[in-house]
């Protein structure tokens, strides 16, 4: 058996774990099943939804937590008991969709596993991104920002599916409008977040660490978008895949192969044993 050396391996999921046909490449589950075996532990931290992600890890094997919606759900994957949990109020729900839509924007809300959209019916963006993720949206007639107002409607985020193009322009709009209150960050190329202050992946992998008795300078993070900057800066060694943006490259202390490319497992035997 061999003798582990970081003993925390946090990745995210699109993008990092998951190859760009969704899957997970054979040699990346070898690694993380020998890298487990020895007695490391590896955790998934993603936007997705608890529902979205319990399924994949579960088929992965994987034991112990997961975290989902940036990090502010996190949960026993065995059980799907949920450990932590916090939201936006519906105030704060409808003052962040008003906001965008007087851009023009849809808005997602995902209050309770539950994925409402005010993109049309239809629209070959949301199919996509319900069949990447394996869950079916609530089409809501009218404004979301009413819709949740209405509703009374807690929120673990808010997303805005958007052409790639447009995604800076309003990810600088939230950004100066919101980001004192709100944690504001982007998770693809087509979409923008906004979820609780302080509930992103960085404290994820806080948390994560804390609950296994890991010291921070044990962990190592890896991932490709914005959204994963807090936590390669809170991980020892913090890495961005190869497919990542410029601005995680800029942050992390090690660029990877793609994830095409089986990122994880490099990383894994580079960073999990000695």
């Amino acid at each position: 058996m061999r003798s582990i050396n970081k003993r925390l391996i946090v990745s995210d999921c699109d993008g990092t774990l998951l190859n760009s046909k969704n899957t997970v490449d054979e040699n990346v589950r070898r690694a993380i099943n020998e890298y487990v075996a020895c007695g490391g532990v590896f955790a998934v931290c993603t936007g997705r939804m608890l529902c979205s992600i319990l399924p994949r890890v579960r088929e992965l094997g994987l034991n112990g937590l997961v975290a989902a919606y940036q990090g502010s759900v996190i949960a026993d994957i065995e059980s799907g008991k949920l450990l932590r949990r916090n939201s936006l109020n519906a105030n704060d729900c409808a003052e962040i969709c008003a906001f965008a839509e007087r851009y023009n924007f849809t808005c997602n809300a995902y209050s309770d596993e539950v994925l409402y959209t005010s993109i049309p019916v239809g629209d070959k963006g949301l199919t996509m991104y319900e069949n990447v993720t394996g869950v079916k949206a609530v089409n809501i007639d009218g404004e979301m920002s009413k819709f949740v107002k209405n509703r009374g409607l807690a929120c673990n985020k808010i997303t805005f599916l958007v052409y790639p193009e447009d995604r800076e322009r309003l990810y600088k709009l939230l950004q100066a409008e919101f980001s004192s209150k709100f944690d504001v960050t982007c998770s693809a190329v087509c979409l923008v977040e906004v979820s609780p202050k302080g509930d992103d992946k960085g404290m994820a992998l806080k948390y994560i660490a804390d609950h296994f008795g890991i010291d921070l300078f044990s962990t190592v993070a890896i991932g490709d978008n914005l959204n994963d900057l807090s936590m390669i800066k809170a991980a020892s060694v913090g890495v961005a895949v190869g497919n990542a943006v410029d601005e995680l490259k800029k942050g992390a202390d090690f660029v990877a192969v793609s994830n095409n490319d089986g990122a994880v497992a490099e990383v894994i035997e580079k960073f999990g044993f000695r």
